[in-house]
């Protein structure tokens, strides 16, 4: 019996060529867009799950308000881990990581240099805490001693060779002789250390053996005894806060108590997060590596389970609009005795078949789209063929989607009445039922939304590129690792200032795009305690960076080489005098220190006021800022005039390797960076953008197939009309119209539920733009112009006829 279900639904979709090429091809459409993004959202919900102990272990965050600023951030001070270890019952183990940036390495009778983009060092129980084996050495010894290292195994291939690299020297910068103890295998790409590729040993970091309890720069990791609940911690975290914290600030303000620091609206507060956690719910700065955003996999989800939606309407659609055509043969199928069970049974099949050679048709849409997608996402996603779960999981939401999508076309055409289609008149009622209309309504209303958010991403990005930052960004090279030409910094900024298309050069480690931050305490002279201090980034210059980067003054002058004063002279900008309560006037000739507690501070006189720009995300509001004279080496900044750029860039790179033999000449434009801060949202745009075209054709393919059969069933009346003088531009408006105004009620229901959605979406940004009213309309417009290029195409065709054919016809 199933084997002549199979064959007569095989017959009957072999008959409707038109029918099953728009159910299967819109399916798939729908199918592999889903499998895309599935794939996405697993490897996304996959980061940081391989530790053995991944549900125990947490990181410690901390909450930071002082000085009028409130901070989140993922790390502790150094001597925080090893005091929760040492106090805490809860606490099995911990283990510490410091991010260092990258480094050039190269093996100690080699002259050259590799960089290696991200290292960091770790304590002794790194390995331990993350279930990381060693490929050579030992991991219980490897980090114990300074001025050790180990290696990742494409970093130790890169030098050695995993094998002959332990007990091998190398120096890191030219400057420090590091020995191998270890190896180990690359980091998966779902790890939050995937980047890392030398880690060293933790006490060769002074820093890290200082009781230094309020400068927060360590990433601290703790493992949890078996069967402790993380909410036992909150209370002894707390009180760490009267047990180290306030008598460390004692040194530096006498006399301070608990209540008094929180009574000034300060606080400072600790809370763990599972590592399983940090990927997705985790948005402070610095992370270990860039994270996600669970509101991106939302977002995902929302649109793959759209896309399959969308394909499951078009078919539900179609089928039960051609059922009309297939009454008769419902009618002659009960006379003869079959059961409405088994009128289900062979349309259920049938939608079955359409489903797996759907399903088929989308793993071939998908494998040549994984390339396109990976690039779009930055994965570098796969598809898992030799998982027998990826088969099972593929399959049973195929039958699931089978069933669903057929279910109702099913039992519609189960209900005909065997009368009625056998007289000819057949259940022509409810073929025009609310249901089908309801499901095209539904089906651009998720398209609207859709247009509506690609629509609304642009124009933040657009937003974004166009703002005035308070800075130039336009032509400025960044020359990077400037550390490595040593003495010979100053005579290249000499010569590259003497190239003719540069305007001016500064040297700086701080740029007003991801680079180095630096974040401190200060108190004005007059008021020398903890609730008139403020946070304020400083950052080290020379006398040419606010040239360079067009900072405008808006008081006092810029720092001054004839002036030897100006070595503990400050430049701030307006929200610092903001803070400070003070006019940029008013601020000109104060003195600020950090040097807390001190006997004999050292103290900054304001000089200059700037005013303010975006040094950080616009996800972020401005904070204060403040540049003094320093020996800040690590990066040189260019800013050069319209022209032959490539030239400039030959002369620039012959410069650096005569006073920087060895390194690589490494380089980007502040633009490009600026760029690169706002990855995610541009990756975001492009995938609405794909998956919004792709909704859009699928609720085409639907609206196809329904104007042509919704054309052929009123091919009578289109005949009759032509006869009693219609046009055909009367006939056409006629059947567009129908289809219209189920556009206009999708418009009512997307445009309210789209600005919502987009509006929270914003919220993100301390600043954006608003929704705009032409957005909403532009994107109601779309869809309208969408749905008539679709149906008046169908409706010009029927109109044309001869109406001396249509009318014979019947």
């Amino acid at each position: 019996m199933f084997k002549n279900y199979i064959k007569i639904a095989w017959r009957s979709l072999k008959k409707r060529p038109f029918f099953t090429f728009l159910n299967t091809f819109g399916l798939a459409i729908g199918m592999a867009g889903g499998l895309l993004i599935s794939l996405y959202l697993i490897d996304e919900l996959s980061f940081d799950t391989m530790y053995p102990d991944a549900d125990r272990i947490y990181r410690v965050d901390s909450s930071i308000k002082f000085g009028g600023k409130a901070s989140e951030v993922p790390q502790l001070s150094a001597p925080m881990g090893a005091a929760m270890k040492e106090d805490f019952p809860q606490v099995e183990e911990f283990c510490r990581m410091r991010n260092w940036g990258s480094t050039f390495i190269r093996k100690s009778d080699v002259e050259n240099n590799a960089k290696e983009e991200q290292i960091a060092f770790a304590d002794p129980t790194f390995f331990d805490m993350f279930g990381i084996e060693l490929l050579a050495g030992d991991a219980k010894t490897a980090l114990e001693k300074p001025m050790t290292l180990v290696l990742t195994q494409s970093a130790a291939e890169k030098h050695f060779g995993v094998h002959e690299a332990v007990g091998q020297t190398v120096l890191l910068d030219n400057d420090d002789l590091y020995t191998v103890t270890g190896v180990i295998a690359d980091l998966p790409r779902n790890s939050m250390f995937r980047n890392h590729t030398i880690f060293m040993a933790m006490d060769g970091l002074e820093d890290s053996r200082e009781p230094n309890w309020t400068s927060h720069n360590y990433f601290t990791f703790i493992r949890l005894a078996p069967g402790v609940d993380v909410a036992d911690l909150e209370q002894p975290l707390h009180d760490m806060l009267d047990r180290y914290i306030i008598p460390y600030v004692q040194r530096f303000f006498p006399g301070i108590t608990m209540e008094q620091f929180e009574a000034s609206g300060n606080y400072l507060r600790y809370s763990p997060i599972n590592v399983q956690d940090i990927r997705l719910h985790s948005d402070k700065y610095p992370e270990v590596s860039q994270n996600g955003s669970m509101q991106n996999v939302y977002i995902l989800s929302f649109i793959a389970i759209f896309l399959i939606v969308l394909a499951s309407v078009n078919f539900m659609n179609l089928s039960t609009a051609h059922s009309l055509k297939r009454a008769m043969e419902v009618g002659i199928r009960k006379t003869l005795g079959s059961q409405k069970t088994d009128i289900v049974r062979q349309f259920l099949i049938e939608s079955g078949l359409i489903s797996f050679i759907s399903l088929v048709l989308a793993l071939i849409l998908a494998l040549v789209a994984l390339p396109f997608f990976n690039e779009l996402a930055g994965k570098e996603l796969q598809m898992p063929f030799e998982n027998p779960l990826f088969w099972f999981i593929l399959l049973a939401a195929t039958l699931v989607l089978a069933l669903v999508s057929g279910s109702y076309p099913a039992f519609f055409m189960s209900r005909f009445g065997i009368v009625r289609v056998l007289k000819g008149t057949g259940d022509s009622g409810k073929g025009d039922g609310t249901v089908r209309n309801g499901l095209v309504v539904f089906q651009f209303a998720i398209s609207i939304f859709l247009i509506i958010g690609t629509l609304v991403v642009f124009q933040q990005l657009k937003y974004i590129q166009n703002k005035d930052l308070g800075y130039s960004k336009e032509q400025v090279l960044v020359l990077n690792d400037l550390y490595m030409a040593d003495e010979g910094i100053p005579s290249l900024k000499r010569e590259v200032e003497r190239l003719g298309q540069v305007n001016s050069v500064t040297v700086t480690g701080y740029l007003p795009t991801p680079s180095s931050r630096s974040d401190s305490s200060f108190y004005v002279e007059e008021k020398p305690n903890q609730e008139d201090a403020i946070s304020l980034q400083h950052w080290v210059v020379d006398h040419d960076y606010a040239q360079t980067l067009g900072l405008q003054l808006i008081a006092g002058r810029d720092f001054d080489r004839e002036r030897l004063t100006d070595s503990t002279a400050i430049v701030v900008n307006a929200k610092a005098a903001k803070v400070l309560g003070l006019s940029p006037q008013e601020v000109l000739g104060k003195r600020l220190s950090s040097d807390m507690g001190s006997e004999n501070p050292l103290f900054y006189t304001v000089i200059g006021v700037v005013e303010d720009f975006h040094f950080d995300s616009l996800k972020k509001d401005i904070e204060a800022w403040g540049m003094y004279l320093g020996n800040s080496r690590s990066r040189m900044a260019i800013k050069m005039e319209t022209g032959n750029l490539t030239a400039t860039l030959n002369q620039i790179e012959n410069l650096w390797h005569e006073v920087a033999p060895g390194a690589p000449f490494n380089y980007e434009f502040l633009d490009a960076s600026f760029n690169d801060t706002y990855r995610a949202e541009q990756r975001l745009g492009r995938i609405f953008v794909i998956f919004t075209i792709l909704s859009i054709l699928i609720a085409c393919l639907g609206l196809f197939g329904l104007a042509a059969f919704n054309a052929d069933k009123r091919t009578k009346e289109i005949g009759v009309r032509k006869v009693m003088g219609a046009s055909v531009g009367q006939i056409t408006y006629r059947l567009t119209m129908d289809f219209l105004k189920l556009v206009g009620w999708a418009v009512l229901v997307a445009i309210p539920i789209g600005w919502f959605a987009m509006d929270s979406w914003l919220k993100d940004f301390s600043y954006r733009i608003n929704v705009s009213w032409w957005v909403l309309v532009l994107a109601a417009v779309l869809a309208a112009a969408i749905a008539i290029v679709t149906v008046g195409y169908q409706s010009i065709k029927a109109a044309v006829v001869n109406p001396v054919k249509s009318l014979r016809s019947e």
